[in-house]
């Protein structure tokens, strides 16, 4: 576990979350990432008691990347409030087959969510139940068959990224639901939470924090294209 830790403090722990780990507990009954992380805490600090730990985000179960856990119920105010004031600057990267038509642009649909089929749906104008979507993103490497596009979403809706991107034509690898034609065997699709950038919610100083790619030989040579 501690080599997945990506920062840590007295208010603030962040991780490398792996495509099978989920954030927080669900109907599967499979241990959350919260529970591992509070685990940890309680282990290296020889804690007696119940561990504090608020869960400020979450990203989907076969995505990896940031995730973020306040450690204060202090810390999990502040950064409740800077996500709802988005203040908080995170960075996806995503491997598709084909390139966008625009190499770089702005996405914007209006998204309903089918709780039944677990699954958003888009559309150019606002419909009934649709909530406003927002992101842009840039195309930033290129390999034989696939490229990374840089995401950087401006609101947080269900599925965001995987269906914005299905939408002009460029599902992610691995993500079945959304028009990709293979799974990839793990059961992961190839979307990566990269980076998170904020203002320390307690000390009041410039945080960002990177998420190394998974142990992919495609993520691999795509993070070695790009410089930081």
């Amino acid at each position: 576990m501690k080599n997945e830790v990506l920062y840590e403090d007295n208010h603030l722990i962040a991780v490398n979350k792996m495509a099978s780990d989920i954030v927080q507990g669900d109907k599967t009954g499979d241990t959350p990432l919260s529970e591992i992380v509070k685990s940890y805490i309680k282990e290296k600090y020889d804690k007696p008691g119940a561990v504090f730990l608020g869960v400020t985000h979450r990203i989907d179960r076969p995505t990896s990347g940031v995730v973020l856990f306040a450690k204060t119920s202090k810390a999990l105010a502040r950064i409740n409030k800077m996500f709802q004031e988005k203040t908080i600057q995170k960075t996806y990267w995503a491997v598709v087959k084909d390139a966008p038509k625009n190499p770089s642009g702005e996405l914007i649909h209006f998204l309903r969510k089918d709780q039944k089929k677990n699954k958003s749906f888009a559309s150019e104008t606002e419909k009934s139940g649709s909530k406003k979507a927002e992101l842009s993103y840039s195309l930033i490497g290129t390999s034989k068959d696939y490229r990374l596009i840089e995401i950087y979403p401006k609101t947080g809706r269900h599925h965001q990224i995987r269906v914005q991107l299905s939408e002009i034509g460029c599902p992610i690898k691995g993500d079945l639901k959304y028009g990709f034609p293979r799974s990839n065997k793990d059961g992961s699709i190839h979307l990566h939470a990269r980076k998170m950038a904020f203002i320390h919610p307690v000390k009041k100083e410039p945080v960002e924090i990177i998420a190394p790619v998974p142990k992919d030989a495609l993520w691999q040579f795509f993070e070695e294209q790009i410089p930081e």
